[in-house]
């Protein structure tokens, strides 16, 4: 929310695909960091074509390193038993529920 997030468009972060509170370049983001985080899927040239027509190549790097790095973090504190500290608390979305 430091970057400028309303603490309601984090709540729809769940509901992104279909919330008028996201626009189309950060539904593709959303979307593209879904893919990359489920292990074993591929980001289909569909989808990376309409990322790349949102985000610069340098613009995309950041991107999908931003995801690995919170992907690596969310493995390491698992492995390790650590759990959140409540920094970012985010509510429940009905896909959690």
């Amino acid at each position: 929310m430091r970057a400028g997030a309303s603490a309601d468009k984090v709540a729809q972060v769940g509901s992104a695909r279909t919330s008028p509170l996201f626009d189309a370049r950060e539904r593709a983001a959303l979307e593209y960091a879904e893919r990359v985080t489920t292990t074993g899927e591929r980001v289909s040239d569909e989808l990376f074509d309409r990322v790349r027509s949102h985000f610069t190549e340098a613009q995309i790097v950041e991107l999908t390193a931003a995801i690995a790095l919170e992907n690596f973090r969310s493995k390491f504190n698992t492995a390790l038993g650590i759990d959140a500290q409540g920094f970012c608390v985010i509510p429940p979305t009905p896909r959690d529920a």
